[in-house]
């Protein structure tokens, strides 16, 4: 239970993150560092306990009507990503604090940060489908404040709103692909799907399940066409892009598609379209990294192609491939998160992300280099490297004798050889150079600065190192909880002759040759796309234009201002809907008896019938107003002639309230003292009332002849002195059994009040203000 607990320790880090800004200013980031720290040990304490492939589920009912659980699920995979989020996390923090020193606003950036942090730990450690899904959308909440945080440039909205337009779309299309999973297995949790014989292969709904998983996460994991998003959300501070869009949240698609490996997996369309989509957007990725000057775009561009090659390695779906995914996201995480921070630590202290204003950095930043140079190396795939294990293998993993893996091989080498190249491009180019050249004078940043990614930079080599720890720990009980089955994973970064390593050879003379060539490679790729126009994103800003053209135009047609259109297309839906209803239903009553009346009765609905008439036939407004309460004084005399007084007495209340209030108000409004229709609108306008009174008419008499159930009657007579304490029966449903009810009610009339008071105050308008001779107010 302690594990439901820990989900809220970021939650309490946000919310505290204002409070002790006030007071902790110089300290705040390294105090709330705390609390990912705790968290990052309080997982580690648990991997111990799941390195043989065990599974466990912890919960407790949320909403038990709907059969959902507040629940979570620790394996390895959980686990892994748990330890990713924490414990990057508190390096995040304290890069942020050092980042953004002296801004008032670092407070509100930490509690967005923690919120995040929040949301993305419910994420991976969720096992109720729908608590997963809550997370799921609170990160694209999340995200969408943390990029937008500069919100006075305009850059900055449009890639917060862009972010969460395409990831809150895929999050709908992941809902949608949670319930029907629910609905066609009956299983509400990921471990109840896991723990199905053949998963969701055998359902008749399984593509439809598919295409709505796979939307929400390609969005999410910037899958292409969806790709264009995470780049433009490099506009957020460098924090966010080193925590967000590189070590968590552009993950969180890959991970889902993980988590479902065993139970959606090994089917013909999961092993095509995965590794298509995702060979095409590790290429894309890399290409468009390849034309990127700023160093936060070629890294953000590199990201995009690193999820391309997970997601294909996840398609591909073999023990290897899985190995080779698991050690890559690990060490994805590691490089990417380093390099971030290393880029915003030269935007920092250089003042210049552009590498055409960038050279000879080791001079003033050697320690800085160092680190980058490290992280490079690991993000080349070069031993003895995390990297270079997860290279190799995932080589060895798509390696095979048909044309489908030779393919697949190819566009991996391709992808890695760029890779490498773009990483040296950010980790090494800066730094060479005899001179040193920024626009300011560079030099070393505080401990803070350079804290986080030399750790993870040092984490990186040390996984390597300590290659059998790590899998024992990290990558064997991950890879076993993809796939469902023990997966071993012995990968060494001593190389050894083979096919893998041959194809390390081939990957690094393509890597250097690139970077040998990045000028003119550059060149060419900038003059391509020019030629090719615009793309994903230029279309997604005229999707978004189109969608606000055609409101307005359905806004404009609707609300156009004018009441009566207002009143008649109201009035014209409410005839439609009721009289299609009972047509469609066959539920048209039948006409009733006509009553035997008494002389009295027959009096009274004579003068309702003459009241109807009069406020037709009425010149001016207050006799039509009078007229109005004609006829709820006649109908509360015929309650009260039914023996009904408590109701007859409402009903002469609510009529002489209403009569006295549109009196007030109606001769305060400027309104035309006569009515300007002409014949064809009169005529249409009351051809719409008699069809609603027809309606309304046929609706009640179809209720008056459905058979009597008594029960609820049964039920308050019962209890009416038992629960409520209560004789009066009206009064007790009234205020006890509907009191929510009638709180809201009152509330309504509390409303409508102070509406009336407000046009009472008007100052009334001036006759010849009121003149209308062309007849335009009615």
């Amino acid at each position: 239970m302690i594990a439901l607990v820990a989900l809220a320790v970021p939650f309490v880090a946000a919310v505290l993150a204002p409070l002790l800004g006030r007071f902790l200013s110089r300290w705040l980031a390294i105090v709330l560092s705390l609390f990912p720290l705790v968290l990052f040990l309080f997982w580690l304490r648990l991997v111990p306990f799941f390195t043989g492939g065990e599974r466990e589920s912890i919960g407790v009912p949320w909403i038990p009507s709907f059969g959902v659980e507040f629940s979570v699920l620790l394996d390895g995979l959980s686990l892994t990503f748990a330890l990713l989020v924490s414990g990057i996390g508190t390096l995040i923090v304290l890069f942020a604090g050092a980042y953004l020193k002296g801004d008032e606003r670092l407070p509100r950036f930490l509690c967005y940060l923690f919120l995040f942090m929040g949301a993305m730990q419910g994420l991976v450690l969720a096992d109720d489908l729908i608590m997963l899904f809550v997370f799921w959308e609170l990160t694209s909440i999340s995200s969408f404040l943390l990029i937008g945080f500069e919100r006075e440039r305009m850059a900055s909205r449009r890639a917060a709103i862009q972010a969460l337009v395409v990831t809150g779309l895929g999050g709908l299309s992941l809902l949608a692909g949670f319930l029907l999973i629910r609905y066609a297995s009956g299983a509400s949790s990921m471990s109840e799907l896991l723990a199905m014989e053949n998963g969701l292969r055998d359902l008749p709904v399984y593509l439809a399940c598919f295409i709505l998983v796979l939307g929400g996460a390609f969005t999410k994991s910037a899958q292409f066409p969806f790709h264009f998003w995470l780049p433009n959300a490099m506009e957020a501070p460098t924090p966010v892009s080193a925590y967000l869009h590189s070590a968590t949240m552009v993950k969180a698609g890959v991970y889902l598609l993980m988590r479902l490996q065993p139970a959606m997996g090994d089917t013909i369309l999961w092993e095509t379209v995965l590794p298509v989509f995702g060979a095409i957007t590790l290429l894309v990725g890399t290409i468009l990294g390849l034309r990127q000057t700023d160093l936060k775009l070629v890294l953000a561009y590199t990201t995009v192609a690193s999820l391309g090659l997970l997601v294909m390695l996840t398609g591909f779906g073999t023990e290897g491939a899985i190995a080779g995914a698991v050690l890559y996201l690990v060490a994805h995480s590691l490089f990417k998160g380093g390099l971030f921070m290393v880029a915003g630590g030269i935007d920092h202290e250089a003042g210049s992300r552009d590498l055409r204003q960038l050279s000879g950095l080791r001079h003033g930043m050697p320690l800085t280099f160092a680190i980058a140079l490290l992280c490079a190396l690991s993000m080349g795939g070069l031993p003895p490297f995390v990297g270079f294990l997860a290279k190799e293998e995932l080589y060895y993993g798509l390696v095979g004798d048909d044309a489908w893996s030779m393919a697949l091989l190819a566009v991996a080498v391709i992808g890695n050889g760029l890779m490498l190249a773009l990483g040296f491009i950010v980790g090494l180019r800066p730094f060479l150079g005899k001179d040193m050249k920024a626009p300011k004078k560079a030099h070393e940043g505080p401990l803070d600065l350079w804290i986080g990614p030399a750790v993870l930079a040092v984490c990186g080599l040390g996984a390597g190192i300590l290659y059998r720890f790590f899998h024992e720990m990290i990558s064997i009980p991950m890879a076993s909880a993809i796939a469902g089955q023990p997966v071993p994973v012995e990968i060494s970064p001593i190389p050894h002759l083979s096919i893998a390593f041959y194809l390390t050879l081939l990957t690094i003379a393509l890597g250097v040759g690139i970077y040998l060539l990045q000028d003119s490679l550059r060149a060419g790729v900038d003059r391509t796309l020019t030629a090719l126009g615009w793309g994903p994103d230029r279309g997604f800003d005229q999707a978004i234009a189109g969608l606000t053209t055609v409101s307005h135009r359905i806004t404009y047609f609707f609300q156009n201002g004018r009441l009566d259109i207002y009143m008649t297309t109201v009035f014209c839906a409410l005839a439609f809907t009721v009289l299609f209803s009972l047509s469609f239903f066959a539920e048209t009553p039948a006409l009733p008896e006509w009553p035997a009346l008494a002389i009295h009765e027959w009096t009274i609905l004579l003068i309702i019938v003459v009241g109807i008439g009069t406020v037709i036939m009425a010149h001016n407004r207050l006799t039509a107003i009078v007229s109005l309460g004609i006829q709820g004084f006649g109908v509360a005399v015929l309650f009260m002639l039914q023996g009904a007084p408590d109701l007859s007495f409402t009903q002469f209340m609510v009529e002489t309230l209403s009569v006295v209030i549109l009196a007030l108000v109606m001769t305060r409004i400027p309104l035309a003292k006569t009515d300007h229709r002409s014949n064809p609108e009169k005529l249409v306008d009351g051809g719409i009332a008699i069809l609603c009174g027809i309606g309304i008419g046929a609706l009640l008499l179809s209720v008056t002849q459905t058979p009597f159930d008594g029960r609820l009657s049964e039920f308050y007579e019962q209890f009416s002195r038992t629960i409520a304490h209560g004789r009066n029966i009206v009064n007790v449903i009234i205020v006890d059994f509907r009191g929510l009810d009638t709180l809201g009610e009152i509330a309504v009339v509390m409303v409508a009040g102070l509406a009336v008071l407000g046009l009472i105050r008007i100052r009334r308008p001036r006759i010849e203000d009121i003149a209308t001779p062309t007849g335009d107010r009615s």
